[in-house]
């Protein structure tokens, strides 16, 4: 449901353009209905807009690109990286077993991140094809249902129009009649008035000279 309820009584079809003296006249009028912040502030029967509530990382981001500041951080791509072997510190020396551990580690993340990447690769160049046409297939029907709906919405409007414009026209006559008896009607009442209000002074002058005749 609409947040605001409208009624338009207007005759576009059959009234007659409003003067530029009596739209300024209006547009004056409305302007002194309206608040001086009217351009500023939203109406009183909207909803105030939600105050987002983001996590602490997007809202460092967000600071950050409000500053200015260049992205740093990020994901460390070096573990990526194959490990160089850990160096010994002389030739007869015996290897150090936690740094060949540590290196071992980086290598299995190294490779496997390496075959995920390779399996993804594959994938895409076997499945990819066929999947971006699938896309582009099915976002082209969404187009075709929108462009549908709006040219049914169009119709749909163009239709109300026409209606209301035979309606109006067909009617013209009978409206341009009750105009005319209404007009009538006023101009009887305001005959009537001024009939009323000279018998009025008719009768307060001769009650005023009556007064006279007797004070004599």
């Amino acid at each position: 449901m609409p947040l605001i309820n409208e009624s338009h009584d207007s005759l576009p079809y059959i009234d007659t353009a409003p003067s530029a003296q009596a739209r300024a006249n209006a547009e004056k009028l409305i302007a002194a209905e309206l608040p001086s912040d009217y351009k500023s502030s939203t109406h009183p029967l909207i909803p105030d807009f939600p105050e987002p509530k983001f996590s602490p990382i997007v809202q460092q981001e967000l600071e950050r690109k409000a500053a200015g500041l260049p992205l740093t951080g990020g994901i460390d791509l070096s573990r990526y990286e194959a490990p160089e072997p850990p160096a010994r510190s002389g030739p007869d020396s015996a290897p150090n077993l936690d740094e060949w551990r540590q290196t071992l580690r980086k290598a299995y993340t190294a490779s496997s991140h390496l075959f995920a990447r390779h399996e993804n690769l594959s994938l895409l160049e076997e499945c990819g094809k066929n999947a971006w046409l699938i896309g582009n297939s099915q976002l082209e029907d969404i187009l075709k249902s929108l462009e549908k709906e709006l040219a049914e919405t169009k119709e749909a409007a163009e239709n109300i129009n026409k209606q209301r414009k035979i309606a109006q026209e067909s009617n013209q006559g009978e409206l341009a009649g009750l105009e005319e008896t209404w007009r009538r009607g006023v101009g009887a009442i305001l005959d009537v008035e001024l009939a009323a209000e000279d018998l009025r002074m008719q009768i307060l002058e001769q009650r005023r000279q009556y007064a006279q005749q007797h004070a004599r």
